[in-house]
């Protein structure tokens, strides 16, 4: 499951890195979704001139940019396996990660398994901030992970059900599957610069988004606790 929002410098090459990682998951069916959330550029050509390569790739493309987070629940409701994994488009992520998060999560038995970005690609200040808004978060929420806001992620079916459509979704899947009773690990995952483009996360909404979202989930998980406790 792969939001993209003008990448076309790098769709191409996730595409086929995720085709690649799929080669090395013998006797599993799969598909990719890749989710074009209103790109300007050419990133929907790219798009679909892999879908008509590859009947494994199915594209959904929204005339208007929606949004990260949007794009990404739409394409859950939509997806139909048992197992789901996320990334972003940007190329950050490495493909070649999901068969160890795979692994995982049959390993552990668990039902959610969030990547933990190693030797991070990233600039000192969002390093930083990421930091801050992990311990912050995790101290609050108590999800148990210590780098949520990763997309790289492999979780079973069941845990889409746990998921309430809010503007910050990648942060927030570890403590939302937790309320909802699934069990939640981790898995080092490798981490990349990026290829092309630009990045999409300003300062501004890096900050305030995920910290409004995160009271409504805390609201929220709270109220799942207790409910399930009452029982």
């Amino acid at each position: 499951m792969i939001p993209f929002h003008n990448e076309e410098a790098c769709a191409k090459k996730l595409i086929d890195e995720c085709l690649a990682a799929l080669e090395l998951i013998p006797k599993v069916r799969a598909e990719i979704i890749a989710i074009d959330d209103g790109s300007q550029d050419s990133t929907l050509e790219i798009l679909k001139a892999a879908s008509r390569a590859d009947a494994r790739i199915e594209v959904i493309h929204f005339p208007h940019n929606r949004g990260q987070a949007p794009a990404l629940y739409y394409g859950l409701k939509h997806a139909s396996g048992e197992i789901v994994v996320t990334l972003d488009g940007d190329g950050q992520n490495n493909p070649a990660d999901i068969p160890a998060l795979l692994a995982r999560l049959k390993e552990t038995d668990a039902d959610l398994v969030s990547g933990v970005r190693a030797n991070r690609q990233d600039s000192r200040l969002r390093k930083f901030l990421s930091r801050f808004a992990n311990r912050v978060r995790g101290s609050i929420l108590n999800d148990g992970v210590t780098d949520s806001g990763c997309a790289l992620k492999a979780f079973r079916r069941s845990v889409i059900h746990s998921l309430i459509p809010i503007r910050t979704l990648y942060s927030f899947i570890p403590a939302l599957a937790k309320a909802g009773g699934h069990v939640v690990t981790e898995c080092p995952v490798d981490h990349r610069s990026r290829d092309g483009g630009i990045s999409h996360y300003g300062l501004g909404p890096f900050l305030w988004r995920p910290a409004l979202d995160m009271i409504g989930v805390w609201w929220f998980t709270r109220r799942s606790f207790t409910t399930r406790n009452l029982r």
